[in-house]
């Protein structure tokens, strides 16, 4: 999405969902032929990084409807990573290395509090996640 201007990353990330919510890996890739007919010509690199990465991205398909969902509905790292931002972007510096570090542990002290709540389905998913691996040991 860094290559989409803000002014049309709504409309390109709808267009983007029946991408990963198709059913089966073919289906997802044409749907996206289908977004890089739409949005090709306009965005070319965005297009490109998609088709150019497919094979890494269609790995999301091994697994069943309900744990995709969750895969492509929770990141983590994205959520601690645009918190971080949100508090930091308002200093404009820091007095020392020391005050960013305390900074930086009450926020993710504060992030922490939210981590308690449970992923939905997260029993099924994680069934799905060992039946998945043949050995059981994925998890």
């Amino acid at each position: 999405m860094r290559y989409v201007p803000e002014k049309d990353k709504k409309a390109v990330m709808a267009d983007m969902k029946p991408i990963y919510r198709a059913n089966n890996e073919q289906q997802g890739y044409e749907r996206l032929l289908e977004f890089e007919e739409k949005w090709g010509k306009k965005y070319p690199l965005s297009c490109k990084s998609w088709l150019d990465n497919w094979v890494n991205l269609s790995a999301i398909f091994e697994y069943d409807a309900g744990i995709r969902k969750i895969i492509y509905t929770t990141n983590p790292i994205e959520g601690v990573h645009r918190q971080i931002r949100k508090i930091t972007k308002t200093k404009g510096a820091f007095s020392s290395e020391q005050a960013l570090m305390k900074l930086m542990y009450l926020v993710i002290k504060n992030i922490s509090k939210k981590w308690t709540m449970p992923i939905h389905n997260w029993g099924l998913a994680f069934s799905g996640l060992y039946i998945n691996d043949e050995k059981g040991k994925a998890l």
